[in-house]
């Protein structure tokens, strides 16, 4: 569905979208309670910096997966486990990434933290607070939905 052969890949009605940016703001904006998208302008480009830092240092390394070459899928996992480390700290302190509110932050990253055991990821004891984390996005009704949702598309 996307012309570049790439996920994720929204359809909703007549609308196809194919960029995890413009998705993710095209979700914030069509559903907008709750906001997904702090309505503070600077909260706000802090958010957009880390999505762009999540694509940058962790989702760049997705595509690995896809091909045969062993080494390169090794290096990707050896990143996203040490990148995925490096911010498990923050939720010691903070239920979500931006605080105690659920954000595209959380949204974004769910589905990497979901396929962790799928991509052969292994994260150290010093990610355990990451996994708590990644327990709570999980048992999220709509996540649960979601899931659903998409297991119902593979299928047709």
């Amino acid at each position: 569905m996307s012309p570049y052969g790439k996920a994720p890949v929204l359809v909703e009605r007549d609308l196809i979208l194919y960029e995890s940016n413009i998705i993710n703001e095209y979700i914030d904006d069509r559903f907008p309670h709750p906001q997904l998208m702090p309505a503070d302008p600077v909260m706000r480009a802090r958010a957009r910096l880390l999505l762009f830092r999540f694509e940058q240092e962790l989702f760049c390394h997705i595509a690995a997966f896809d091909g045969t070459d062993q080494k390169a899928k090794e290096r990707a996992q050896a990143t996203i486990a040490e990148n995925l480390t490096m911010i498990s700290p923050i939720f010691e302190k903070q239920k979500f990434m931006l605080g105690d509110e659920f954000s595209m932050l959380d949204v974004a990253i769910a589905p990497l933290l979901w396929r962790l055991e799928y991509y052969g990821i292994r994260l150290p004891k010093q990610a355990a607070s990451l996994l708590k984390y990644s327990e709570r996005l999980f048992s999220r009704p709509l996540f649960i939905d979601a899931l659903s949702a998409s297991e119902k598309v593979m299928r047709k």
